[in-house]
């Protein structure tokens, strides 16, 4: 049977994920939504407490900064951070790929 921790973990994941892919931009959904699908398995209580704050910000904040549009400020939860990171990442062309 799984520890009363573990369940309370795993609900907190599971809106985590609701609220990452339903942020109300369709650009939100698809770098935080992202971001969240790839990782939240290996979120501990910690990361899951940092990504609730950092989607307590407004959604065009948060865009401007993951797409570079505006830089990241020093107050922004380090999460931002990991999420721009993966964005980029993602977006690089892999080698072998179709341009």
């Amino acid at each position: 049977m799984p520890a009363p921790d573990s369940d309370v973990l795993d609900t907190r994941r599971r809106r985590l994920l609701f609220r990452a892919t339903h942020r109300g931009t369709h650009e939100n959904d698809l770098m935080i939504g992202g971001f969240v699908r790839a990782h939240l398995a290996a979120f501990g209580a910690e990361d899951v407490d940092a990504m609730e704050a950092l989607l307590d910000l407004p959604d065009t904040d948060l865009a401007d900064w993951l797409t570079g549009r505006r830089p990241i400020p020093d107050d922004v939860p380090s999460m931002l951070r990991r999420i721009r990171a993966y964005v980029l990442d993602a977006a690089m062309p892999r080698p072998g790929s179709a341009s």
